[in-house]
């Protein structure tokens, strides 16, 4: 695997001061030359051996300075770096912003990226872009891939997906990741195309961190309500995909700086189905709430009265008490009492 290593670059100032004077000394020899010829010209003699020499070399010096020092400058903004190669070598990356000077011969590109064209020809054959669309895309896959290399942080918005849960349930979910490039070295070297190589990491963490958890407790058979689920520990989940795309995404020296869901829901053949069941299980929770506080408050009415010795009710009383009580505590409706105005036996 490919390692970066850190280089400076000579200031490009210095360099274009030097390209300056020659540019001068270049002008002067020109003006020499053509007004010696143009002096011949005019006084009827043949043009000076010197004059024509000059000429031609003043030609030659500019496109010699022109296809090499003017072709060293570069200029590097705040969170970007270049990739030095020359002839084929890696010598280093720079990584230090502002004006600078290197050797002509390094590479401005990695070449044309093969792989990347015939991915993006397929994916183009099988949407509904227009036509001017379609050559813009095929257009920047078929660029070359720049040695000037993006250090700042990204964000890669993915798609929404159709997957299977831990209980193969379908869901549908989409994620978000932060993401920079930390290795120059290994993003250009040891991956084709780093972009898409994040890209495509992203989507398969994704499919495997949904497929570990379920969707929710209510599709968990294990009787631990404290296990993970997508729906209740956005946190632990969350983290458990920045790990897994920081195992998948380090071959190629990217870091992820933070990786979230940013769409979870049932499918929706399924999310019908999966409401009605959840209406269910709260209508049992809540009825079980209910129970239990119309069981204490029974027991409290009950042994109130009997300590109170108020009233003295046998077993057969106090079970009916309990029974008309837990009716009218456990009623949807208003309860509407029957008085009864003759004696209880």
């Amino acid at each position: 695997m490919s390692v970066e290593k850190q280089m400076k670059a000579k200031s490009g100032w210095g360099m274009l001061i030097v390209t300056i004077v020659l540019f001068a000394v270049i002008v002067a020899l020109y003006i020499w030359s053509i007004s010696g010829m143009a002096a011949a010209e005019e006084a009827g003699i043949p043009m000076s051996a010197a004059n024509i020499a000059g000429l031609v070399i003043a030609i030659v010096l500019t496109v010699v300075i022109w296809l090499f020092p003017v072709s060293g400058f570069f200029t590097l903004q705040p969170g970007q770096a270049r990739v030095c190669i020359l002839f084929g070598e890696y010598k280093g990356t720079v990584r230090d912003g502002g004006f600078h000077w290197a050797n002509p011969f390094y590479s401005r590109s990695m070449g044309s990226n093969a792989s990347a064209e015939d991915a993006t020809a397929e994916v183009l054959s099988k949407s509904n872009l227009s036509l001017g669309k379609q050559i813009n895309v095929a257009t920047r896959a078929a660029s070359n891939l720049s040695t000037k290399v993006s250090v700042r942080a990204r964000t890669l918005n993915g798609e929404i997906l159709k997957v299977n849960d831990k209980m193969g349930n379908p869901i549908e979910i989409a994620n978000v990741v932060v993401w920079h490039v930390e290795d120059t070295a290994k993003a250009l070297f040891d991956v084709d195309n780093y972009e898409q190589f994040v890209a495509t990491q992203a989507e398969t963490a994704l499919r495997h961190v949904a497929s570990v958890y379920a969707y929710d407790h209510l599709e968990d058979n294990s009787d631990d309500t404290a296990s993970i689920t997508l729906r209740s520990n956005i946190e632990e989940v969350s983290e458990a995909l920045k790990r897994e795309l920081t195992q998948r995404l380090a071959p190629a020296g990217v870091a992820v700086d933070d990786a979230r869901l940013t769409h979870l829901a049932y499918a929706p053949e399924i999310a019908q189905a999966m409401l009605r069941r959840q209406q269910a299980e709260a209508v049992i929770a809540a009825r079980k709430k209910i129970v239990e506080g119309a069981v204490s408050m029974v027991d409290m009415a009950v042994q109130e009265l009997a300590d109170g010795g108020t009233i003295e009710l046998d077993e057969e009383r106090k079970a009916q008490m309990a029974s008309n009580l837990m009716v009218v505590l456990c009623g949807e409706s208003e309860a509407h009492p029957v008085l009864n105005t003759s004696s209880l036996y």
